[in-house]
């Protein structure tokens, strides 16, 4: 099975934190699963550290492809599909980052790990 990972989850994931829920947890660390990290997550990532609100993400914020490699995740890079159909998906949600996720979960047809409820609006599969 492959899964993408929205960046809470990816972060989480690299902090241990507690909020992700024991059902992603499992889903990631299953070796028989491919996990992608979206090159949205990785534009997310680094413009939230270049604006202070990821202050605490330091070091994997300077080097996210390196994280991606160490934790034996696959990159998914945007394409021209990807951004055609994040840019004119006709769904009332603005984040631009949250629509390119939709967007590649749907083309890629991949499942995609959130807790944000927000994506249930592209009715594409979401787990948590």
């Amino acid at each position: 099975m492959r899964y993408l990972l929205d960046t809470h989850a990816f972060l989480w994931w690299l902090f241990d934190d507690p909020k992700l829920s024991s059902n992603s947890r499992y889903i990631i660390q299953d070796p028989n699963h491919t996990i992608s990290v979206s090159s949205a997550c990785v534009w997310e990532i680094a413009t939230k550290y270049r604006l202070g609100k990821l202050s605490e993400a330091r070091e994997v914020a300077t080097d996210i492809s390196g994280w991606i490699q160490k934790t034996g995740f696959v990159s998914m890079p945007i394409t021209t599909e990807h951004a055609q159909l994040a840019g004119s998906w006709k769904v009332n949600h603005r984040d631009p980052f949250d629509r390119m996720l939709a967007a590649q979960s749907k083309l890629e047809n991949t499942a995609l790990v959130t807790t944000d409820k927000a994506f249930e609006l592209f009715n594409i599969e979401i787990i948590w």
